[in-house]
């Protein structure tokens, strides 16, 4: 879960034969890849975002480009200093990344607070001027710190930054992630947890990141989780189970029927895939995953 760098290529519609070779030849491949297969329009009941970090080896000026050539809404978990360019392409930013300590290293601590808090003083103002929904945070690892002492810190330092996020109505969001596999040691590792949480802080302006991939690989059960517990859920995520890679047949997850069922709850936020390519044409696996999820 990393920002990352990214965007732009000039990706225009040319009409006329040697014009369209011409131009299309002095386009990176990746960018001509993702401009043949570009859909005209997407169904609207799914806002459709990704998450920069999978692509990082594609300039952030291309990738928007290229993100809003497939018809996404959002390039996220990216910092405040790239807000210019997102807005250049008439993209947003539905994650923020940047807090401090990062993953490990969160608000399970209370020694964490202070600068936990100062970071969402200094960035929600910016946030909310461009107009962007949420800030991620994370719980931190155990570090032998058992569950119970570990939300009632984590619910102490949001109670302390929930009023900066009410006054500027933007919402923070900690991911929910995988023990098991890929973070080992990380608290927030089970919805039934993570919810605890938001009854504890008790404000709509705290909710979690449902990481499709990772719940499916700690708790399965994923769509009646869903069902039951979408009033706390602000965001999701997706990735292939196993090995995080495209979200298609090769997978455990039937993504269509995950969509259909967070449609059903009324949900009005982004997901945005966060599955790391494996195939060498990285946007067209991209623009497959978009495809699967706009139900």
């Amino acid at each position: 879960m990393k920002p990352s760098i990214s965007r732009r290529s000039a990706l225009r519609k040319i009409s006329g034969g040697t014009a369209a070779i011409a131009a299309a030849a002095a386009l990176p491949k990746h960018m001509i890849a993702a401009d043949a297969a570009a859909p005209s329009t997407l169904k609207g009941n799914i806002r459709h975002s990704v998450c920069k970090w999978c692509y990082g080896s594609i300039p952030l000026e291309e990738f928007c480009a290229a993100a809003k050539q497939i018809g996404l809404e959002s390039v996220e978990l990216l910092e405040v200093g790239d807000f210019p360019t997102l807005k250049k392409h008439g993209l947003v930013c539905a994650m923020v990344s940047g807090v401090p300590g990062g993953i490990t290293n969160g608000l399970n601590r209370k020694e964490n607070h202070d600068a936990i808090e100062n970071f969402i003083e200094k960035t929600a103002p910016t946030v909310a001027e461009y107009g962007y929904p949420n800030i991620i945070v994370f719980s931190g690892n155990r570090k032998g710190m058992s569950d119970e002492e570990g939300l009632a810190n984590c619910a102490a330092g949001l109670k302390r930054i929930v009023p900066i996020a009410e006054k500027h109505k933007v919402t923070i969001c900690m991911e929910l992630l995988n023990s098991k596999r890929s973070h080992k040691d990380y608290m927030c590792d089970h919805t039934a947890w993570g919810v605890e949480l938001c009854k504890q802080v008790g404000s709509d302006r705290f909710k979690l990141l449902y990481d499709i991939f990772h719940m499916q690989i700690m708790d399965g059960d994923i769509i009646d989780t869903i069902k039951e517990n979408h009033q706390y859920i602000g965001h999701y995520h997706t990735g292939g189970v196993p090995g995080r890679a495209e979200i298609d047949e090769t997978q455990e997850i039937y993504y269509p029927a995950v969509m259909k069922a967070i449609v059903a709850t009324g949900f009005k936020g982004f997901v945005a895939q966060e599955f790391v390519p494996k195939r060498k044409d990285t946007l067209a696996s991209l623009k497959q995953g978009v495809q699967i999820c706009d139900v």
